[in-house]
């Protein structure tokens, strides 16, 4: 059922409407491209979708589920929110014409820094959680929040605004609607997609409590030497504030994280109730300079974000040289589920030091 107001795919040559430029990144079944509206003269970017061909095939995405991205993107209009202009179709492709966001991953951005303490981390994360709330106000849930899906619109600002991206994964779910699904990049998933429990928008706040984690420390909470791995330690809620990586960071910013890291969904902080915890909040001027005088472990977290890029780069490069070789040798390519995992190169990640097992680190 359409949405009223709901943006039409136009049948139309998208080349006829926007000179098309660069490349400004690509996952399994999607390129972005930065473009011009020839009418304008404005910049958007244009995101190519590779449609499934056949009932048959699994390469490509199913045409309903880039309605739902399309449906979702239409009902979205927020400073922290990438915005939908319009939508074209040919035989192959979907195109999504969207806001241009240049400024690169807020990671990206954190690592350039020569210092940061609480205070401006806190200054991001508010970001995050006034566009997760916009989306939660509309029973939307993003499900792939993570740091290569939380952007920058302009990175020369003192203060650049956030924008979150790549609504592939984004669902509406009604309460007390019966939803499950196995989805998500495996470093960031809730507990409750890992056991295949009831979903809501409990799922994003743990996200946030990752994203969080890692922005202090440069550590990755669950993250394994594999997927299983990465799974099982999220399942156990295996993770500590490890002394080393964390003797700078405050009990309040503790504090935050630990009540997202929750696995009881009843019990982990709402939206709202982390908009208002203290960290993000303070009650008084002592909480404010705590937040002040704390700083972010910058030091492990731009040696892991190096390591981190450099590894994403390799496993790109080997997946293609893979996939020409079996071109090469005329088989099939490898049939892959669309959207199961939105990341396909987040796995391999470097680690960090084991605590009675192999733990993994990264920005």
């Amino acid at each position: 059922m359409k949405t009223p107001g709901m943006a039409v795919f136009k049948q139309q040559n998208v080349d006829d409407f926007y000179e098309i430029g660069e490349e400004l990144g690509s996952g399994q079944f999607a390129i972005v491209k930065r473009c011009i509206e020839k009418s304008t003269g404005v910049e958007y970017a244009a995101k190519f979708i590779k449609k499934r061909q056949s009932r048959a095939s699994r390469r490509g995405i199913k045409r309903e589920e880039i309605e739902r991205e399309v449906d979702i993107l239409q009902q979205l209009q927020h400073n922290n929110i990438v915005s939908l202009h319009d939508v074209y179709e040919n035989r192959t492709d979907v195109v999504l014409i969207l806001g241009l966001v240049s400024g690169g991953e807020l990671f990206d951005f954190l690592a350039q820094k020569e210092s940061l303490s609480e205070e401006e981390a806190t200054q991001f994360i508010k970001q995050i959680l006034d566009g997760v709330q916009y989306l939660h106000s509309k029973r939307i849930v993003h499900f792939d929040l993570k740091p290569e899906n939380i952007m920058l619109l302009d990175r020369n600002l003192r203060l650049p605004r956030i924008k979150i991206i790549d609504f592939g994964l984004a669902h509406k779910i009604e309460a007390g609607a019966d939803f499950k699904n196995i989805f998500g990049t495996p470093e960031f998933v809730a507990p409750e997609i890992v056991n295949y429990e009831q979903l809501g928008l409990e799922a994003d706040m743990w996200s946030i409590g990752v994203i969080t984690y890692i922005l202090l420390s440069g550590a990755s909470p669950f993250l394994g030497d594999t997927k299983q791995e990465t799974l099982g330690n999220i399942s156990a809620m295996d993770y500590e504030f490890d002394e080393e990586l964390f003797s700078n960071t405050s009990e309040l910013a503790k504090s935050f994280i630990s009540q997202l890291l929750v696995k009881d969904t009843r019990k982990r902080m709402t939206i709202q109730e982390a908009l208002n915890h203290h960290w993000i909040k303070p009650k008084d001027t002592r909480q404010a300079m705590v937040k002040r005088l704390s700083v972010v472990n910058l030091q492990n977290f731009k040696r892991q974000y190096a390591r981190r890029r450099w590894k994403l780069s390799f496993r790109i490069v080997a997946l293609c040289n893979h996939l020409t070789r079996i071109m090469k040798k005329g088989n099939k390519l490898p049939e892959q589920e669309g959207r199961d995992c939105d990341s396909d190169q987040e796995e391999d990640i470097p680690k960090r030091r084991p605590r009675g097992r192999k733990r993994s680190s990264t920005s």
